[in-house]
């Protein structure tokens, strides 16, 4: 699968169709262990139920290599008489990573009085400054980068950790198999993996009511912990750099800028062939994207192929997070990617005040932009087809008017509506923790639980929400 990796990198996809079908092969022939579960969450025509059976077969030989040892450890939990539920937060992205970027502000918002934070890091720390202010925002941080899996887990149950937070799923540096020793009693998927982990590894998934529908529960091992608006958190104080001349960020003086700043490995022919139809059918306009070294030859090709002069594409430097959220404020409008959405990216693009056009698959990572979306306000600005996905882009693109009443209308809902409200977000994942923990405490085991927000009014509890739902059919 090392080829794959980079072939998507390079945005080289003549073989995707070639991959598909061996990805299904092996997942039709349960062979264990042979494909990371991450690669399907950006490759086209992947369902959310094989995603799961791909996570659980992944995971499969892992577990049952340590078998053994877990059983020797085979770790026991009474109920706590802490007055405070400890959250035990797993990662390597303590450090300037899109992770602790959406994270920082929510951890020195917790309630101290009802909850102690540990973090569990076994990634380095790049220096930036972003681990020092997370250390802050810990009762406790502690480096288990140095222990084995088993060491790990140990610390984790000798911590008497009540809820264990994974941040990084089957993502990059991963360490999952210490969720397989089951080191805390409860245990929930959160955040950096946006998909299932399959098996026994998770009790609850953190989502929303438009990222995962409830009919959708059988494509996940974990119980929906719903959030009454985006399962996002973004805080209010990431600063806005000062913007820059369009001659400095590389654009020119005139023209339509289209953004897309995802990864390369994201970006799909399907959806580059709008991307160039956008450019085609919006005269003078540019498409502006994040820089690849692999990746930028491969797509001016594909834009030739296309009937478009490859200088229509223009490629950003990385830069640090103020001068990035600066810049971002010369684009005129962002193209969302499919089947693999942009996640934080997207609310950096909302966060600077710029719009977004996404369109709305049936998974997990292609619903991400949708949630951040209704969350702010704007739902309009989602579609459910490539061709209305188009179609938007377009109008938006060359009917000024509406564009600027879309961008009047972000500007308002910035600070008015939930997506960045992080001290409310904290106090509503708190809620679901205590909930989760209480449910552990009474002996049920893990269900559907969570709030949705009423256009005007209090959340309502799930389960209200059935009830009157079974109320209205009768």
């Amino acid at each position: 699968m090392k080829f794959y990796d980079l072939s998507r990198s390079m945005c080289e996809w003549e073989r995707l169709d070639e991959w598909r079908g061996k990805i299904r092969t092996a997942l039709a022939g349960n062979q264990a262990g042979k494909i990371s579960p991450f690669h399907l969450l950006s490759l086209p025509g992947m369902t959310a139920s094989e995603q799961r059976a791909c996570a659980e077969l992944w995971m499969k030989p892992r577990i049952e290599a340590s078998a053994m040892e877990r059983l020797d450890m085979a770790f026991t939990f009474g109920v706590s008489a802490r007055p405070k539920i400890r959250l035990g937060y797993l990662s390597c992205d303590f450090h300037a990573h899109a992770t602790s970027l959406l994270l920082v502000e929510l951890l020195e918002s917790h309630d101290r009085e009802r909850f102690e934070i540990f973090a569990y890091s076994y990634g380095p720390d790049d220096g930036k400054g972003m681990r020092e202010r997370l250390k802050k925002s810990f009762d406790r941080f502690i480096d288990i980068q140095g222990l084995s899996t088993s060491e790990a887990a140990q610390a984790i149950h000798g911590d008497e950790v009540d809820i264990l937070i994974d941040l990084k799923g089957y993502t990059q540096a991963t360490r999952t198999a210490i969720l397989a020793f089951r080191p805390a009693p409860i245990q929930v998927n959160y955040l950096g993996y946006p998909g299932t982990l399959g098996g026994d590894l998770c009790d609850y998934i953190i989502t929303d009511r438009f990222l995962t529908p409830p009919d959708s529960a059988d494509d996940y091992s974990e119980a929906f912990a719903y959030l009454p608006d985006s399962y996002q958190p973004h805080g209010r104080e990431g600063p806005i750099g000062a913007r820059p001349t369009r001659a400095e960020a590389g654009l020119g003086e005139e023209g339509f800028v289209f953004c897309c700043f995802n990864q390369a490995y994201k970006i799909t022919p399907d959806v580059f062939d709008v991307w160039c139809r956008l450019l085609a059918d919006v005269p003078g306009s540019v498409l502006w994207l994040l820089k690849n070294a692999l990746a930028e030859g491969n797509l001016r090709n594909e834009a030739c192929r296309r009937g478009i002069a490859p200088d229509r594409l223009v490629f950003a430097d990385d830069k640090p997070q103020i001068e990035h959220l600066g810049r971002l404020g010369l684009a005129d409008l962002v193209l969302d990617t499919l089947p693999y959405n942009a996640h934080t990216t997207a609310s950096d693009a909302l966060w600077a005040g710029v719009p977004l056009v996404t369109c709305a698959g049936d998974t997990f990572p292609s619903r991400v932009a949708g949630s951040l979306l209704h969350a702010i306000g704007l739902p309009e600005l989602i579609t459910d087809d490539l061709e209305a996905y188009y179609e938007l882009a377009f109008d938006l693109a060359t009917r000024p008017a509406r564009l600027s009443e879309i961008k009047r209308k972000l500007a308002g809902n910035r600070l008015s509506t939930p997506l960045f409200d992080i001290r409310t977000y904290t106090r509503d994942l708190e809620a679901l923790f205590e909930t989760i923990w209480q449910r552990y405490r009474d002996g049920e085991p893990p269900a559907a639980i969570g709030r949705i927000r009423e256009p005007e009014g209090e959340p309502l509890d799930l389960q209200e929400e059935i009830e009157l739902s079974e109320c209205e059919e009768s």
